[in-house]
């Protein structure tokens, strides 16, 4: 099922802006550049669910918010 694609794909995005977080807090010279990349990330991941549940059949059980 594409949704069930496209969901994984956006629990991946939100690790990844988990990760950058993380490294903004370690990395002060960068910090500020990574927490912008963290928002992006984050972001895309959320407009791929948003995307998922106007344009696709909803999948039960599946909460967003678990991410």
């Amino acid at each position: 099922m594409p949704a069930t694609a496209i969901l994984q794909e956006a629990r991946k995005l939100h690790k990844v802006s988990d990760s950058l977080d993380v490294l903004a807090g370690e990395h002060a010279p960068i910090s500020e550049a990574l927490s912008i990349l963290s928002g992006c990330v984050r972001n895309s991941a959320t407009l791929l669910e948003v995307l998922v549940a106007l344009k696709l059949e909803p999948l039960r059980g599946y909460d967003p918010a678990s991410n």
